[in-house]
């Protein structure tokens, strides 16, 4: 991580307020999808997304190997994202809970399983 002083940090701050407006202007998952890829390399977005399939399998309460088994992420990366999920600053566990029970397109709802 770059070391910064006060007149950068302040940018960076405000740079990451304005980062999460724009996700936040996003309408649609396909919207979204398309920051995601403009904003990211392709590895770089593989990352997030191993990540967020990290989060889904701990929440499930699939033990770390199995994890790995699934998704080739490093135990070590995997205990670093239960860390967060447990006790960072809560931006998991609420897309969690609120993604809990949504349907999206082209997956069955819960009724349909």
């Amino acid at each position: 991580m770059k070391q910064l002083d006060e007149q950068h940090l302040k940018a960076n701050r405000a740079g990451r307020n304005s980062l999460a407006e724009a996700f936040m202007a996003m309408e649609t998952a396909d919207e979204c999808r398309a920051l995601l890829r403009d904003l990211t390399t392709p590895a770089e977005l593989e990352a997030l997304v191993d990540r967020w399939r990290v989060v889904q399998l701990l929440d499930a309460g699939l033990p770390y190997r199995e994890i790995h088994d699934r998704t080739g992420v490093s135990v070590t990366t995997i205990g670093r994202v239960a860390r967060f999920l447990e006790m960072g600053h809560g931006g998991y566990r609420l897309a969690l809970q609120r993604l809990q029970g949504q349907a999206f397109p082209g997956e069955p709802d819960q009724g349909e399983q």
